[in-house]
């Protein structure tokens, strides 16, 4: 009866901990090198259009930064997603959209280039990792 007990336990806790993990939020981390040429003129397609068209494929913005350093300028800013396969689904679909990808073309016969490289990354928080 104990050993069936411990076992009980056992389950229970992997499940729950398990269950933890699949639907805990993973976080994203973008970083687009800009050029201080053109500066305003990516912050208004972001601002103007790509957050507005991501809006329409649930992306969560949590936060929005710029880092200047001696070299170079750089976009950062983080999301907030359920989970990767929703992640990835969302950014499918937003590169797909015909208006971003019809803005994405006005502005660059317009302006030129307004993004260099772009790094991303997929966070995923530990468990020890404050709140």
């Amino acid at each position: 009866m104990k050993k069936y007990f411990l076992l009980l336990v056992l389950l229970a806790a992997f499940s729950g901990k398990a269950q933890k993990t699949r639907t805990s939020p993973i976080y994203q981390l973008r970083i687009y090198e800009i050029f201080e040429s053109n500066k305003k003129i990516f912050h208004e397609r972001f601002r103007d259009h790509a957050m507005r068209i991501m809006e329409k494929y649930n992306f969560k913005i949590i936060s929005i930064y710029e880092s200047k350093s001696d070299k170079k300028t750089e976009f950062v800013y983080f999301l907030e997603w359920p989970d990767e396969t929703t992640m990835k689904k969302a950014w499918e679909d937003f590169r797909k959209d015909q208006e971003w990808i019809d803005i994405k073309k006005m502005y660059t016969q317009k302006y030129g280039d307004v993004v260099g490289n772009i790094e991303d990354r997929v966070l995923t928080k530990l468990d020890y990792s404050p709140n």
